[in-house]
């Protein structure tokens, strides 16, 4: 399992593509305390309407972010891989709005709130830096609305595709051309607003196209220039996360 010193390095790297720390920054980071835990695939890290003392980063696996309706019906809002704050949006608030849940089996790491937000006051850099990585997600949260409510299916699926490959090259699990992708059929299916027997249409269909593949839990692009194309797909809402154009 993952050591404290190394829960702070992945966030010294997260920040560090986000702005530029000071010594006394990496300092501060360093001096937080992380609670270290193996959790299960499916396992809920935070449930909408809890109490919020602390805050979580993925370690290792991989995660989502979803509401559900009054008939229990999931939307999923985001997926999430190693180094992501998952709750940064929880930080000023005394309950959770929505509920966090692991689809793999993961590590993550807790770091207390109240530590959180002493770092907003005490260094502006690192303020700085939750700041834009906030903001990020939330350019990243209007693509996915845009996604489930303008898209066809075909568009949408390949769209989110295109999103995981580049965020997966950029923090190093993978390239655009082969990459880890755990999520099952009804994931996606909860992530584009449509049913998994659709889902499985649509894949085929991009399957089909020689655009992609998939054997069991790694994708595979085989043109990611007619991927990109199918989805429209243009990195520019992820704000320099991703490294492909």
């Amino acid at each position: 399992m993952t050591g404290q010193e190394d829960v702070a390095a992945l966030l010294l790297s997260r920040f560090s593509l986000l702005t530029k720390l000071s010594q006394d920054d990496r300092n501060a980071i360093a001096r937080l305390s992380f609670d270290i835990q193996s959790v299960p695939a499916h396992h809920h890290l935070v449930r909408e309407g809890a109490p919020i003392s602390r805050c979580c980063i993925l370690l290792e696996g991989y995660a989502c972010r979803h509401k559900l309706n009054a008939q229990g019906h999931r939307q999923i809002v985001s997926f999430h891989v190693r180094g992501d704050l998952l709750d940064l949006q929880h930080l000023p608030f005394e309950t959770a709005d929505h509920n966090i849940q692991t689809i793999t089996k993961s590590d993550v790491a807790w770091v207390p709130s109240s530590q959180l937000q002493r770092l907003l006051i005490d260094r502006p850099a690192i303020a700085h830096a939750l700041w834009q990585d906030a903001l990020i997600e939330a350019s990243i949260f209007r693509e996915w609305v845009l996604n489930v409510g303008r898209r066809n299916a075909l568009t949408r699926i390949a769209h989110m595709l295109c999103e995981f490959a580049v965020r997966a090259q950029a923090l190093g699990l993978g390239t655009t051309d082969t990459f880890e992708f755990p999520m099952t059929q009804s994931d996606i299916a909860d992530a584009t607003g449509l049913t998994s027997v659709h889902v499985n249409r649509t894949l085929r269909r991009l399957r089909d196209s020689g655009a992609f593949e998939q054997d069991r839990h790694v994708a595979r692009i085989r043109d990611w220039t007619q991927l990109k194309s199918i989805a429209g797909f243009d990195p520019g809402y992820l704000h320099g996360l991703g490294i492909a154009a």
